[in-house]
């Protein structure tokens, strides 16, 4: 999940030449809607939704139509979605801006559905302080949350990547890499983490927790559709509120729901549920528009678009961080007001909140 790349992030600007031909035809009112999503426990249920006619309930009530749609792999969704071939996809706060918002493709965060609390960790290999990873080689998807975890956990002991070697590693190698001699320094996501951990010799040594609310978990859409077709965001947060009310609900249908998912990304209930305990879930809208209207918002996204800007993930030539504007619900702007690609609103949270989906 979660992993961005420079090549990806070309690729993103190019497909913008497809989606400059699409834009007209995009922005006109219509009634059918394409949403991606992808294996996270964050985003299963969406995948549950659909299953259970929870997307189609919310789509008869507003007389339209939406495929919700499983991807094996998160960047092709991302770059489909980039491309405009989907009206909605789940992503994190930092792929959002380093993908199609550096693409090109003004982007609104719909839900903010919630924040890794555990879910991302820095592992070594018989240590058990994070100061132990200075001098090592260290396993991660370059460019991805991981690498932001990795240095956010380094500013923390007043280190930095400099002190460390960083070994670009697919997530669907992580496990095996680890077990092999040579590795002694893993940064990844769950469930690999929990599987890894497993290991006697494997401690983790500082997490997302560590760093509340900064790795984000979003359902996004196409800035323009949503402007034309506002009955598709509040669909999609009635979807997701009436998820989360069935997910978390302590009773025989939501410990069944857990199952379900947790059987969907891999795992089982137990591995599912300790999953949910190290994600910040916000199953009620309130908390989310409380959480989204915060001033650690912005303070949040300045990290991440600077951290976005010293890898040269937000645009080739991009002169400073200030390239992209990301809009905050109350109106103001990080960086260029004239640019603006990427925005949060609390709007369709807050209807579901007072009940006016």
């Amino acid at each position: 999940m979660k992993t961005i790349s420079k090549i990806l992030a070309t690729a993103a600007a190019t497909a913008l030449i497809t989606w400059g031909g699409l834009s007209g035809a995009m922005a006109e009112p219509k009634k059918d809607f394409k949403v991606a999503w992808s294996i996270y426990v964050g985003w299963m249920p969406w995948g549950y939704a659909k299953d259970h006619g929870i997307v189609q309930k919310w789509a008869d009530k507003y007389g339209i139509k939406i495929e919700v749609t499983q991807f094996n792999d998160y960047v092709e969704s991302m770059n489909q979605y980039t491309a405009g071939a989907f009206d909605a996809v789940t992503l994190t706060n930092m792929d959002g801006l380093s993908i199609p918002a550096a693409g090109g493709v003004d982007t609104t965060a719909v839900i903010v559905g919630d924040f890794s609390n555990g879910n991302d960790a820095i592992i070594l290999k018989g240590k058990d302080k994070l100061e132990d990873i200075k001098g090592q080689n260290v396993n991660l998807v370059e460019f991805s949350v991981s690498h932001y975890l990795l240095a956010r956990g380094l500013e923390s002991i007043g280190s930095s990547e400099r002190d460390v070697k960083v070994v670009n590693t697919s997530d669907a190698d992580m496990v095996a890499a680890y077990k092999t001699a040579d590795v002694t320094a893993v940064v990844t996501w769950n469930p690999l983490v929990a599987s890894i951990l497993e290991d006697p010799t494997a401690k983790s040594v500082f997490d997302s927790s560590k760093i509340p609310g900064e790795i984000m978990d979003l359902m996004v859409a196409n800035s323009d559709v949503l402007k034309d077709n506002p009955d598709f965001g509040k669909a999609l947060a009635g979807i997701w509120y009436d998820t989360m009310t069935v997910m978390t609900a302590d009773s025989a249908e939501g410990k069944a729901a857990r199952e379900e998912m947790g059987k969907a990304s891999g795992t089982d209930l137990k591995g599912f549920e300790a999953q949910m305990a190290a994600t910040k879930l916000f199953d009620k809208p309130a908390d989310a528009v409380a959480f989204t209207a915060s001033p650690d918002l912005p303070k949040t996204m300045n990290l991440v678009r600077n951290f976005l800007f010293e890898k040269g993930l937000l645009g080739s030539g991009a002169p400073s961080a200030d390239v992209i504007g990301i809009e905050m619900p109350d109106g103001s702007v990080l960086g260029d007001k004239g640019n603006i690609k990427f925005r949060f609103t609390t709007s369709f949270m807050d209807a579901a909140e007072k009940g006016t989906l």
